[in-house]
């Protein structure tokens, strides 16, 4: 079942002329609407009549998450208060946080895209979904309820936390679905073993999971532990929340709604496009939005993306899974280091678990990474001798990958701190 095949499977060129016609309309609107565009605008040197089809999109200013915090609380709204009927903030950890802001009519496309997700993972009308997301103002938890009743399935509305009862609830209730975090999924799975459950002979059949970047060897120790076909989706609270973007059942890249958020890669630095298929920054104009819609919103996510059609006939451009953000990406003596990148290689060696932490400090003046590292339970009995070889093995996996010498701290199992919603996984006390 695809949700709104009309548009999912238009044709490049229909697709482009209605990529055009929202872009001429929304700068038209923020000429009208918007007092932060419309200088932007002017500073960039470009009127309305400049704008003619969706290629002249380079001719238009980015926006960065600064401009939405140096307009905290509601400044770069678009739409009247009076109209606006749900606010969301995402965290932050410097400054003020982001503000969102959702007309009527922005609620009614979220329900939509997160329903053409959960039609490309899988779901179908009267599933149960139990969302362990989030609620209240982050936008995980209500998106996905949003989306999920406009689909027709049945709700748990769980949030996150109170894992045991979790637990108990996918026990007694069934549900087809698990929504939540990557890593609270592998943290539950965990959870569930210790108490003498299988996590494998559960009801579930598709996990959907988002919200912090996680590698391919995380989908595959999250599919082993569950028994579940495990699907990305991607999204971020400035453009509207989860719903930008979701893998289908061929997981070969996210399907991004490029008639309702339309996507740009390109060189960070440079801010030229990139090739498709290579690494870039994520660009986002959020075509349709009446609330809070964004010009060129960069995302600070690392991405690929691929614009032919896929096997499952959508013909939306896909992009790769999170690669990393340039932002969150730690420099450690000149070399770009992500996350990702050492996870890919701890869950490749058998003897570790999915848990680590990167921990960057400085000594006599040079950059340290060291990298905690928890082992399974068999694993760690070993003797002293066994354990530092192993040490060195780590340590020489991720140096092959990274170019970069790390120190290798092997921990026992439930040693690092577990996260019952987004991991923290970087430690830098270079500023501390």
């Amino acid at each position: 079942m695809i949700f709104n095949k009309e548009i999912e499977c238009l044709d490049v060129e229909a697709l482009a002329q209605l990529q055009s016609e929202r872009l001429c309309r929304l700068v038209d609107d923020f000429n009208q609407k918007s007092p932060v565009y419309r200088q932007k605008l002017q500073d960039a040197g470009v009127a309305s009549g400049d704008i003619r089809t969706i290629k002249d999109i380079r001719k238009l200013p980015f926006t960065i998450k600064e401009d939405l915090r140096d307009n905290y609380p509601f400044g770069i709204f678009s739409a009247p208060m009076k109209d606006v009927r749900e606010i969301h903030v995402s965290s932050g950890t410097t400054g003020n946080p982001t503000v969102v802001g959702y007309t009527q009519e922005d609620i009614d496309l979220w329900a939509d895209v997160i329903a053409r997700s959960l039609c490309c993972a899988g779901a179908m009308p009267g599933d149960m979904i139990q969302i362990a997301y989030g609620y209240g103002l982050f936008t995980g938890g209500l998106g996905l309820h949003y989306g999920s009743l406009r689909l027709g399935l049945t709700v748990i509305p769980c949030s996150s936390g109170q894992t045991k009862r979790q637990l108990k609830i996918m026990q007694d209730f069934k549900p087809r679905i698990l929504a939540c975090t990557p890593s609270y999924a592998l943290y539950m799975a965990e959870a569930a073993r210790e108490a003498g459950m299988d996590p494998r002979e559960t009801s579930l059949q598709i996990g959907i999971f988002g919200a912090e970047p996680w590698s391919v060897a995380m989908r595959r120790e999250i599919e082993k532990s569950w028994g579940i076909s495990a699907i990305d989706i991607y999204g971020l609270s400035e453009i509207i929340g989860p719903g930008v973007a979701c893998e289908c059942g061929h997981k070969d890249g996210l399907h991004i709604y490029s008639d309702v958020f339309y996507p740009e890669v390109i060189d960070p630095v440079t801010h030229k496009p990139v090739d498709p298929g290579q690494r870039g920054e994520l660009v986002i104009t959020s075509l349709t939005k009446i609330g809070m819609p964004l010009l060129r919103y960069r995302t600070r996510d690392i991405v690929t993306i691929n614009h032919e059609t896929c096997a499952c006939g959508r013909t939306s451009p896909r992009i790769s899974k999170v690669l990393g953000r340039t932002d969150d990406m730690i420099v450690v003596r000149g070399i770009n280091v992500f996350p990702t990148q050492i996870e890919e290689v701890l869950l490749k060696i058998e003897g570790t678990q999915p848990h680590y932490q990167i921990i960057v400090s400085r000594e006599k003046g040079l950059d340290v990474l060291e990298v905690l590292v928890e082992l399974q339970e068999s694993f760690f009995s070993d003797e002293v001798k066994r354990l530092q070889e192993f040490e060195v093995r780590v340590a020489k996996e991720i140096e092959a990958v990274l170019s970069i010498g790390v120190k290798v701290r092997l921990v026992e199992p439930k040693t690092i701190e577990r996260s019952e919603g987004k991991a923290k996984r970087i430690i830098d006390k270079r500023s501390l």
